[in-house]
């Protein structure tokens, strides 16, 4: 297995391991996820491979998912990046108890600590766009628990562009701690976020943690009726694409997931991508850090696009087209150097 390499994350000094470990799967409490035990041969497993990111939030497993993780970094608490978030409501019957506002953070925040068994998170995610709650306001109270020392960074995930954009334009301008990172769905399956997520990430410079990134399992090669959500078949759409990711690690002697992981560690003028691995087993996470070993070629590169292409639509594939740049740049747009 590759060492674990380390990028900065987004506009900041932080680094962070290639891949982050997803916990939505620590705990057992919503009937498929790893017990205690196996969430500790998960972990060792990660930091045994270099890894020190790690990624919960306050409602996975409803608090176990934090309460888990906590007890895990607690020996070498300083060594780990450890990410969480708030907005999702943990009592549906306060209507103050989810979303962005600065109530709904604090109240949230203070109950992640404590389930963390931590005084300070180093990422604090805001989980979904609220939108009742003004971003500046978010912006804002978030940047007062920075300056607490509760929290070190913050990041804005599933999200539309145009409401980081802003958050981070106010956060420029009135001296606010801005975010540094976006969270989303992205996969060889599901590539919306090349429309205008990641470029407006790449422009912000924001670092990119992908979830998501097998599709549900499906990427991986798995048996649909396996899955957690399990489906009839593989969706039509994707059969064409689970059979280029088939023969391209077969090309590689490697496996499905593998290849789809690694897909994302090769995007070619993107972001920093830092993909989220989140697994049931040590096992699972062992043939997951296996991608890192993967080197794919443009030819591969190509493949695996060619095989579920993206429509840009408006106003992207207007403005990138070739009579729009004509009437744009007239001939130079060939001869134009813009990276």
């Amino acid at each position: 297995m590759d060492p674990m390499r380390y990028v900065l994350f987004g506009r900041s000094g932080l680094r962070v391991s290639e891949l982050c470990l997803g916990t939505m799967t620590f705990g057992t409490d919503w009937g498929w996820g790893a017990d205690e035990s196996e969430c500790g041969r998960i972990f060792r497993t990660f930091a045994e491979a270099g890894g020190n990111f790690v990624d919960t939030a306050c409602n996975y497993t409803d608090g176990t998912s934090e309460e888990i993780v906590g007890r895990l970094v607690a020996p070498d608490r300083d060594r780990w990046v450890v990410a969480t978030k708030y907005t999702l409501t943990m009592d549906k019957e306060d209507p103050n108890a989810g979303g962005n506002h600065r109530k709904s953070l604090v109240r949230t925040l203070e109950g992640s600590l404590r389930r963390l068994g931590t005084d300070y998170v180093d990422l604090l995610w805001l989980h979904m766009r609220d939108a009742t709650t003004p971003i500046e306001e978010a912006v804002r109270a978030l940047d007062d628990q920075v300056r607490a020392g509760k929290v070190l960074y913050v990041g804005i995930s599933d999200s539309p562009s145009w409401v980081a954009a802003q958050a981070n334009a106010i956060a420029d301008l009135r001296g606010w701690t801005p975010f540094v990172g976006l969270q989303l769905p992205y996969s060889l399956a599901s590539r919306s976020p090349e429309r205008e997520l990641l470029p407006m990430a790449r422009a912000l410079g924001l670092a990119v943690t992908p979830w998501g990134v097998l599709d549900h399992g499906i990427l991986a090669g798995r048996d649909p009726s396996t899955l957690r959500w399990p489906a009839d078949a593989v969706p039509e759409r994707l059969l064409g694409l689970v059979e280029a990711v088939g023969e391209v690690a077969a090309a590689h002697d490697a496996t499905m997931g593998q290849v789809a992981i690694a897909w994302l560690l090769h995007r070619p003028d993107a972001p920093t991508i830092v993909p989220i691995v989140g697994v049931r087993t040590a096992e699972q996470l062992t043939d997951n850090l296996g991608a890192l070993a993967v080197s794919l070629t443009s030819d591969d590169v190509a493949r695996l696009d060619g095989a579920l292409p993206l429509e840009l639509g408006f106003p992207r594939s207007f403005l990138e087209s070739p009579d729009v740049r004509e009437l744009i740049y007239g001939d130079t747009w060939a001869r134009l150097r813009t990276a």
